[in-house]
């Protein structure tokens, strides 16, 4: 046991938990009582690494991407981030800098300004939580049982951040094909806060096919983020009506495919966007994606606004031996990242009118439920 874990739970009333000293690849595995759900997680970004539901066939498949030595997530050049906690802010910021109280355009030295180390687009701008974020920080599993899993994350205000910022992130699975991840977070100081959980779903598994374009999709959006060469906000939405962003009647994900080069930067094909969600989706679903090969729905209701949806044009990783490899790689459209968030950037538009900044009295709160059945 960690002294600094002992003192964390301590401090924030949680000394009857179980806190586990183990190695950063260890793998947790919790299952439903019915069978429905297994999932695999490490400790390194509180990530999953696999999850096993069944298909329409009552056969078991592992439908999220990862690597077979987990390793990798910590030394993979390429950094596809599968399936971790992202933070301290998920999605992009503007030449890695910005201010508290927001301002559109932060002056380079000027007061309460803050630069983040840039990692994206040629270094124009801020990537996931910079060049370390909590995707690529070992959390502490303070909490375990068979059907769920704690982790705590301490953030010194790391990456140039300000203040001291802790995490609980819980992943719980339940009987009737459900997973729950919720994140709790509070900080010291007052400092933006935008998290992700950054799943990669196929739901065939790679058996009967390669990518998902097939794939049926429904988002509950009316409009996109506008956004610029370096995918960052320009403070305009795009309305989908006509367009190949309207997924509100459910379109298979290729459904007009070709239209899509160079929407997520050239060359870029398909999608790598921020939907802002019409209504509240804490009870019905905000994304719902099913494959008919494998019959396998998933339903996501979350508290969060918006959610990015990504096709994963970048990928070039080998599979894991269950979807194949590693002779065989995941390319583009392998899979499609879903991605619950808040408004992409928000710290540097104030024309929105969103406040992402938390600290004393003011908590961060994050959670999303991902329900399985099968379509026949």
């Amino acid at each position: 046991m960690h002294a600094l874990s002992v003192l964390v739970a301590s401090l924030l009333g949680l000394s009857s938990l179980v806190v586990a000293a183990e190695y950063p690849f260890d793998v947790t595995t919790i299952s439903a009582p019915d069978g429905s759900i297994t999932a695999k997680f490490v400790s390194v970004g509180a990530t999953m690494t696999e999850l096993w539901v069944k298909d329409k066939f009552g056969k078991a498949r592992d439908i999220i991407l990862g690597y077979d030595d987990n390793s990798r997530l910590l030394t993979d050049t390429d950094h596809p981030v599968f399936n971790p906690i992202v933070g301290r802010y998920a999605n992009r910021i503007r030449n890695g800098t910005f201010s508290i109280p927001i301002t559109k355009e932060p002056q380079p030295d000027g007061p309460n300004v803050f630069h983040i180390p840039t990692n994206d687009h040629n270094n124009e701008d801020t990537l996931h939580g910079g060049l370390l974020g909590w995707d690529r920080r070992n959390w502490t599993a303070v909490s375990k049982s068979k059907t769920s899993v704690t982790f705590h994350h301490l953030d010194p205000a790391d990456e140039g951040f300000p203040g001291t910022v802790h995490a609980f992130a819980t992943h719980t699975v339940e009987n009737g094909g459900i997973l729950k991840t919720t994140i709790h977070a509070t900080a010291t100081e007052k400092t933006p806060i935008m998290l992700t959980q950054h799943i990669y779903w196929n739901l065939d598994a790679f058996q009967g096919s390669d990518n998902i374009l097939n794939h049926h999709l429904h988002v509950d959006s009316s409009k996109v983020v506008a956004v610029d060469g370096d995918a960052i906000p320009t403070g305009e939405f795009i309305d989908v009506s006509g367009t190949v962003f309207d997924f509100r009647e459910t379109e298979k994900i290729g459904f007009r495919f070709n239209e899509t080069v160079g929407l997520c930067g050239a060359p870029c094909q398909g999608y790598d966007h921020c939907f802002i969600y019409d209504h509240d989706h804490t009870v019905k679903p905000g994304v719902t994606l099913w494959s008919d090969v494998s019959g396998i729905k998933l339903d996501i209701t979350t508290n969060n606004p918006a959610v990015q949806v990504y096709t994963a044009y970048w990928l070039n990783t080998p599979r894991k031996a269950v979807h194949g490899g590693p002779n065989t790689t995941y390319s583009s459209f392998s899979a499609v990242a879903i991605e619950q968030e808040g408004y992409i950037d928000a710290i540097n538009t104030p024309e929105w009118g969103i406040d992402q900044i938390y600290g004393p009295g003011r908590d961060f709160e994050w959670s999303s439920t991902y329900k399985f059945s099968v379509v026949h």
